[in-house]
């Protein structure tokens, strides 16, 4: 069983949420609008640029987030970048992370059940010290920041199994991203599942809208 980390087993803390955007902008001189961010940030998503060859680019990050800076009221300022830096950097740390409530639980079900673990990531995050400060009972971990290649690349998801020792037609995938997670898991021949809280995607056939709903589909 592999699993996304951020918005699947994690959400962003009040560190990475809007008003800290809006606290860092007035550190700056920038007049942020905390009520602009869901709207920027989904607007950034849509705009973002990876690399052509799903090589792992922090700066990728910067400029996403400088984007959002921007869009909550940030304009053209040369600070814009620097608390879009500052907002990139407070990814990097476990403690500005909240888990989900059902993960510990979840995780617990699906050891009992005798599988194996793994996390996969895009992200410059040191996964060592991820797992250790949420007590995270899994087998392996992958960045994208220590492979080199993102999500969707089956290059990551292929060594995340190799470190597994399992066969990409006896694993599972679950994500939240249809690009990232999904289409990149079955690109390695991977089964996947989309996680999709917000009911984003209701037509998606191998869909759940929580964690908890997991064990059932897997027929634990």
């Amino acid at each position: 069983m592999l699993l996304d980390v951020d918005f699947t087993l994690v959400r962003p803390g009040p560190e990475l949420g809007p008003e800290a955007y809006q606290t860092l902008g007035a550190e700056h001189g920038l007049m942020l609008h905390s009520g602009r961010y869901a709207e920027a940030r989904a607007a950034a998503v849509r705009e973002i640029e990876r690399h052509p060859e799903h090589d792992h680019d922090e700066e990728v990050w910067v400029r996403f987030t400088e984007d959002i800076v921007r869009a909550m009221g940030g304009g053209d300022s040369p600070n814009v970048r620097l608390v879009a830096r500052e907002i990139v950097r407070r990814w990097e740390h476990a403690r500005h992370f909240e888990l989900y409530d059902e993960v510990v639980p979840v995780l617990g079900e699906l050891r009992q059940a005798g599988l194996k673990l793994g996390l996969v990531s895009n992200t410059s995050r040191d996964l060592d010290a991820f797992v250790r400060h949420f007590e995270l009972d899994v087998d392996a971990w992958i960045s994208s920041g220590s492979h080199g290649k993102v999500k969707p690349s089956p290059l990551i998801f292929a060594a995340a199994l190799e470190l597994l020792g399992v066969a990409a037609g006896d694993a599972v995938m679950v994500g939240d991203s249809l690009e990232d997670d999904v289409l990149g898991a079955q690109a390695c021949g991977i089964h996947a599942i989309l996680l999709d809280r917000s009911g984003r995607y209701p037509e998606h056939v191998d869909r759940i809208e929580s964690l908890r709903e997991l064990p059932e589909v897997l027929g634990l």
